[in-house]
């Protein structure tokens, strides 16, 4: 169970409609970019930052690989994860929180 700064990240990542929709969509087998956009209703573009985003969570991973006509596709497949919440576990987290990140959003100052 991620704690604290970690804890705080992971549930930002979690906090996309988008990125939910995407997990789901990779719950059962890998997908490569294209076909998961077009599965999804969205651009690649705006899938490629969701990607990334669950990538550097640690909730997907991906691998490049070559189709039969030379082209590269990049597959993602969904990293197994449990998040179990609790009062408890909530808060350990917060006696782990960074107290010069605590309260900080991008760009403002959490105010």
């Amino acid at each position: 169970m991620p704690v604290g700064d970690e804890l705080v990240r992971l549930l930002g990542v979690l906090a996309s409609p988008h990125r939910l929709r995407v997990l789901a969509a990779l719950t059962d087998e890998r997908n490569y970019v294209s076909q998961l956009a077009r599965e999804l209703g969205i651009s690649r573009p705006l899938l490629q930052g969701h990607l990334k985003k669950l990538e550097s969570a640690g909730l997907v991973s991906a691998e490049l690989e070559l189709s039969a006509d030379g082209k590269a596709m990049k597959f993602y497949r969904l990293v197994p994860f449990s998040v179990h919440l609790t009062p408890e576990t909530v808060a350990e987290a917060a006696r782990t929180i960074d107290p010069h990140d605590a309260g900080q959003t991008k760009g403002g100052s959490g105010t």
